[in-house]
């Protein structure tokens, strides 16, 4: 596979002058597609956009016909746009993300790795900051409908910090929140927090991402070259280190 990968970079470096592409990525896989299209740019000499924003966001604007490359999206929305807006036989599984619980750096930890305990710090926070369901973000949609599930979404609707899209950890920044829930890879990094971890496996839901080549791309062979990028089977240990899975 990494053979195959170098003679396609230089394939598409050698036969096609250095262009711009665009990504539009839901946000959870973002912090794995930087890294990979800055080892692809290196290697290719294109300059790649990233653009981010919860699944519904990126539905719209794919369906408002938005000139893009590649998309990174779940599988079930990207259905509608194959073989329209999304050539068909180029979509591919790049990862799997799951949710997660991040809280305010130095606070006290909580053990969420039964679901009694998961319970127990969600009532005991001020502040529980998630993606607004509305926004079609897949973490904040799940989180909605488990908060129902646990039935605690009373409880916690006064004490819930809803947020459009970006960043739910940011809320424990500003203070606004203690606690902020969503998909791990977006909850890691953030400066000031601590990520406490998944949340109980008898609870959690795993989001599938996929990639797929617009029909009008302008420099399709670039933009399949990255897309392989994206799906390389190496990308394991980045995936892992940026909250993912491999597909």
């Amino acid at each position: 596979m990494r053979v195959l990968l170098v003679l396609l970079f230089a394939l598409v470096a050698g036969s096609a002058s250095a262009d711009d592409l665009k990504l539009l990525t839901a946000g959870a896989y973002k912090p794995a597609a930087i890294e990979i299209v800055a080892d692809f740019e290196k290697k290719t000499g294109h300059k790649v956009t990233i653009e981010s924003g919860t699944t519904g966001a990126l539905q719209k604007r794919v369906a408002a016909g938005e000139y893009f490359d590649v998309v990174v999206i779940p599988p079930i929305p990207m259905a509608q746009f194959l073989g329209n807006r999304i050539d068909e036989s180029s979509a591919k599984e790049l990862a799997r993300a799951g949710v997660g619980m991040a809280i305010k750096q130095g606070a006290p930890v909580p053990d969420i790795s039964e679901p009694d305990g998961f319970k127990k710090a969600l009532l005991a926070a001020r502040a529980i900051a998630y993606i607004d369901p509305a926004s079609g973000g897949s973490s904040g949609i799940y989180v909605a409908q488990l908060f129902q599930q646990m039935g605690i979404a009373d409880q916690l609707k006064s004490r819930s910090v809803l947020v459009q899209g970006g960043l739910a950890a940011e809320q424990i920044v500003n203070g606004k929140a203690d606690v902020a829930l969503q998909q791990s890879s977006e909850l890691m990094g953030v400066p000031g927090v601590q990520f406490v971890g998944p949340i109980p496996l008898m609870l959690q839901n795993y989001t599938i991402y996929s990639g797929g080549v617009s029909v009008a791309s302008r420099n399709r062979a670039a933009a399949d070259t990255l897309l392989l990028a994206l799906a390389n089977p190496e990308n394991g240990k980045l995936l892992k280190s940026k909250g993912l899975d491999s597909p």
